[in-house]
């Protein structure tokens, strides 16, 4: 999830816990327990890209973390909230559970968490929400805003907060409803093409959760296309893409390209551009790839150049969104 959802739901479960007793400060303790586990983003000023790569939403966004954090937390708001009489056990069971419900609601993006690192490196991904779906933020953020500018003594504080918290979690049933569903065709339509694959996923395109994009591959290489939950019953184009490794030499067998394998679970393509070998991560889509089969995919890493990659994971995300394109999207939102 973005920063700003981020602090909304946490402010929306700060009033919903205590709003009558601190009043707006109730939201203010809340936003920053939802909001503590990204504080791995402080890891990008001292680590090069392919670390920080595995860092962000890694320790941070662990159980463990979690665990360690909650008492912490609890104590100092037990310290510096003592006269309005919340017990240091209530305090244990708010802060433990914004921070749960912050690394539950990342792992429904395809970026991965590490729920359970250090002691596993397996990243934890259900594919479910784009990391930035208006649908999903608007109840919290509303309601935030609103919370924000009335008044303390307003008797439906409470009751907003928790419809807005209300709102998201029916919103991810949806989602998980149109997973389902997208999932189920697209295996019968690989199998139904005699398609081969090993591993497949199928995630939100931008914005929105009735188009989705999918990937489904092997050591090979991947076939990507679109599905919309609105399509008519037809087969789903795919286009291929060769794993291509040939392509990767001796020299190029670095710690940074073994960390790049490790984050990309594998959904990776070597690509020949110009003069410069790309090393593209395909979980997170490509550029208008509903559009162009043959589009760039947004996460794209120049492996003999590092330092042109500061930014790798929505680079060129939004090249050729315009006035006239913008309504191809919503065309194939829509369906086919």
């Amino acid at each position: 999830m973005d920063s700003i959802t981020h602090i909304a739901l946490g402010a929306c479960m700060g009033e919903a816990f205590a709003g009558k007793k601190l009043g707006k400060k109730a939201m203010m303790w809340g936003a920053i327990a939802q909001s503590a586990p990204d504080i791995d983003f402080l890891a990008s000023f001292w680590m090069d890209t392919t670390s920080n790569l595995l860092a962000h939403r890694g320790f941070t966004h662990s159980i463990l973390f979690c665990a360690l954090l909650t008492p912490f937390l609890a104590l100092i708001a037990d310290r510096l909230e003592k006269r309005h009489n919340i017990s240091l056990r209530h305090w244990m069971i708010f802060f433990g559970g914004v921070i749960l419900a912050h690394i539950f609601f990342d792992a429904f993006n395809n970026y991965g968490v590490g729920w359970f690192e250090p002691f596993s490196q397996n990243r934890i991904s259900f594919n479910v929400l784009y990391v930035a779906d208006p649908l999903f933020s608007m109840g919290p953020v509303i309601a935030f805003v609103f919370l924000v500018i009335r008044r303390t003594d307003w008797k439906n504080r409470r009751r907003i907060a928790l419809l807005a918290l209300s709102m998201c979690v029916v919103y991810l049933c949806y989602a998980l409803t149109n997973k389902a569903l997208i999932t189920r065709y697209v295996k019968a339509n690989l199998s139904a093409q005699e398609l081969n694959y090993s591993r497949f996923i199928t995630t939100p395109a931008p914005f929105q959760n009735w188009l989705w994009y999918i990937v489904a591959g092997n050591d090979e290489g991947y076939h990507i296309g679109y599905r919309s939950v609105f399509d008519r019953p037809d087969n789903i184009t795919f286009t291929y893409f060769p794993r291509n490794d040939s392509l990767l030499t001796e020299e190029l067998d670095h710690e940074s390209l073994h960390k790049l394998k490790r984050f990309s679970q594998e959904y990776y393509t070597i690509e020949q551009r110009e003069n410069s070998l790309l090393f593209n991560d395909l979980r997170f889509g490509q550029v208008m790839g509903w559009d162009d089969p043959h589009g760039k995919f947004v996460f794209h890493y120049y492996l003999q150049s590092p330092e042109d990659n500061l930014l790798v994971v929505q680079r060129g995300r939004f090249t050729g969104w315009n006035k006239k394109t913008i309504p191809t999207f919503i065309r194939r939102v829509r369906g086919i």
